[in-house]
């Protein structure tokens, strides 16, 4: 077979000792067990067993670790994932995640957990979005959100990192230092922890001697 032809052969790798490969001076992988192809247009490499996937800044660790794609753009990651972005502070887990690494943007599906400790914020949702450039976190699904004595909940929320602003919709309700709020819409600056609420609005504002609703009756604790 020349050389010409052989680059559309598939090769096959199966390494049962834990070893370390390089793609390029800044993404390198290991794991227990790999099967790799290069074929033209199919080029793949399967980690199986204490996968782990690093470049400077992001660290990926999974059960199972796919990545394909040109340049080795894709990866996709299986069972018991964490992830680690070191320089901006960011940890989140899950139990299945794709990341593009051309775009820089993760999604998370299943119970998934995003913790940015730059900004004290912990997110939780069925389903989330990271999208690294704009510094911005979809979020959908049973939505959880922590900061301090901030509780968010909701079925959408759209966390924009960079300026500290968490916008919630689909029945959001806040609870802030035992009061409660709910509207259609809800906007926080996590800067001050304000809340700006449009739409129907509700709320209850708790002291310690009694209890105050929205619509101006008063009950004692």
């Amino acid at each position: 077979m020349n050389s010409c032809s052989s680059k559309y052969v598939s090769i096959v790798l199966l390494l049962f000792i834990r070893n370390v490969f390089i793609f390029a001076e800044t993404f390198r992988f290991q794991a227990d067990t790999m099967i790799g192809s290069k074929a033209t247009g199919k080029e793949m490499v399967l980690l199986s067993g204490n996968a782990m996937v690093w470049s400077e800044d992001l660290i990926l660790h999974a059960d199972k670790i796919e990545i394909s794609g040109k340049d080795n753009r894709y990866i996709q990651c299986s069972g018991s994932v964490v992830g680690v972005d070191e320089k901006k502070g960011i940890r989140f887990t899950t139990s299945s995640l794709f990341y593009d690494r051309e775009q820089k943007k993760a999604r998370l599906e299943g119970d998934s957990t995003l913790e940015d400790k730059e900004n004290k914020v912990v997110a939780r949702s069925r389903f989330l979005e990271y999208n690294d450039e704009a510094g911005t976190v979809l979020l959908q699904i049973n939505v959880r959100i922590f900061k301090d004595n901030l509780v968010c909940r909701s079925d959408y929320a759209l966390y924009r990192r960079k300026v500290k602003l968490l916008e919630l919709s689909g029945s959001p309700i806040v609870y802030k230092e035992g009061d409660e709020f709910s509207s259609d819409r809800m906007r926080i600056d996590l800067n001050t922890d304000d809340v700006v609420m449009e739409g129907q609005v509700k709320g209850t504002l708790k002291s310690s001697t009694k209890e105050k609703s929205s619509d101006g009756s008063s009950t004692q604790p």
